[in-house]
């Protein structure tokens, strides 16, 4: 007896290598691409363990959860560390960057989250990487909920490290994840007596038995069903078209966004301006008295498959996400979503217009 998952043959150097110049493809990118066995924490705790340590002054910005792992992980290496924090309704500005390194003209590493899925805004990273070129620092970003969803484009950008995971707008596997690596950054890898070596986190290894070997001998047996899942959904996005898929899910977010504020019962954007808004998730505020995690519950007791999720932590009371990750982003979902949160809403005694949602949704689509 055959299984389709279990009787593949092996995954060899040349199809994970191919499969890699796909990502570069999708990235826009002639930085070396390598991707790594585990989701997307592993090169982002392994990108920022390579390139910093006690000498490095770093300009870690937050606008959500992320970041803030971001700076543990830079103290964690004897970074020094200038957080620039801003509310997580909004997005940070270039003029607030510039003013960081006024401030701190010792910065040398800059850390962006591109979009914070999790609170629902982006940040304009080409306007901040022409200030962090301007100052020479290294610019490592995560761009593991944008790409997808919005441009992301390393090279043109300035960003030395760029993490991408598929999970999320790319609407594939979460098992496997990709870094784009500048020559600076692999410089600073190996300048770094603290950057991993012979480590699961390490990118350095990647680096001199990988990429420095022509790619022809992985460094591990590869994590196969997710590689190839990796590569059915680039293809995916690459029969689509990006632009397509990008204006997909931009159409989605503007929708959801207007279709709540039709909709009525108190919920409100949480992002406040819609510019801040990133298009992989739209996250909204329930009206006062109401338990967010109660009322996406309710929602999702009425189907179960929808894309809504409560805030994490302290957020689960007041901020509801609905996704629109992939396949989740089409009109058909926005609806759904939006209905299922109205009838949620109307059990707390709220007054809600479904047909106003509608016709809302219908007319902010793209």
């Amino acid at each position: 007896m055959t299984h389709p998952f279990l009787d593949l043959a092996p995954l060899g150097a040349a199809h994970f290598a191919a499969i890699e110049d796909r990502v570069a493809r999708l990235l826009s990118t002639e930085q070396d691409v390598v991707i790594m066995q585990g989701e997307a924490l592993l090169p982002l705790e392994g990108a920022i363990r390579g390139t910093a340590g006690p000498g490095t002054t770093a300009l870690n910005v937050i606008t959500g959860p992320y970041g803030q792992t971001f700076g543990d992980w830079l103290r964690d290496c004897g970074a020094t560390v200038i957080d620039l924090a801003v509310p997580f309704h909004t997005a940070v500005t270039a003029e607030q960057v510039r003013s960081a390194f006024a401030g701190h003209p010792s910065i040398d590493f800059v850390s962006l989250v591109h979009a914070e899925a999790a609170t629902g805004n982006t940040n304009p990273v080409a306007e901040i990487g022409e200030v962090v070129r301007e100052h020479g620092a290294l610019f490592y970003l995560d761009a593991v909920a944008s790409i997808g969803a919005e441009p992301v484009l390393p090279d043109a950008w300035g960003v030395d490290l760029c993490v991408i995971g598929a999970q999320k707008a790319m609407g594939g596997p979460a098992g496997v994840s990709a870094v784009s690596v500048s020559e600076r950054a692999w410089a600073r890898m190996a300048a770094n007596p603290l950057a991993p070596r012979r480590s699961y986190l390490s990118l350095l290894d990647w680096k001199q038995r990988w990429i420095d070997g022509g790619r022809k001998a992985l460094l591990q047996a590869p994590a196969q069903l997710e590689m190839l899942a990796l590569e059915a959904c680039v293809e995916r996005i690459e029969g689509e078209g990006l632009d397509a898929v990008m204006a997909r899910h931009a159409s989605a977010a503007a929708a959801t966004r207007a279709g709540a504020l039709a909709l009525g019962g108190g919920l409100e954007p949480y992002v406040y301006e819609a510019a801040d808004a990133a298009p992989v998730a739209t996250t909204l505020r329930t009206p006062p008295g109401v338990d967010a995690s109660g009322l996406v519950a309710k929602a999702l007791a009425a189907d179960p498959v929808l894309p809504l999720a409560a805030g994490g932590g302290a957020l689960a009371k007041e901020m509801i996400r609905v996704n629109h990750y992939g396949p989740d982003a089409t009109r058909g979902v926005v609806h759904s979503s939006l209905a299922a949160l109205g009838a949620a809403l109307a059990e707390t005694g709220r007054s809600v217009d479904l047909e106003a949602a509608r016709r809302a949704v219908a007319d902010a689509w793209a």
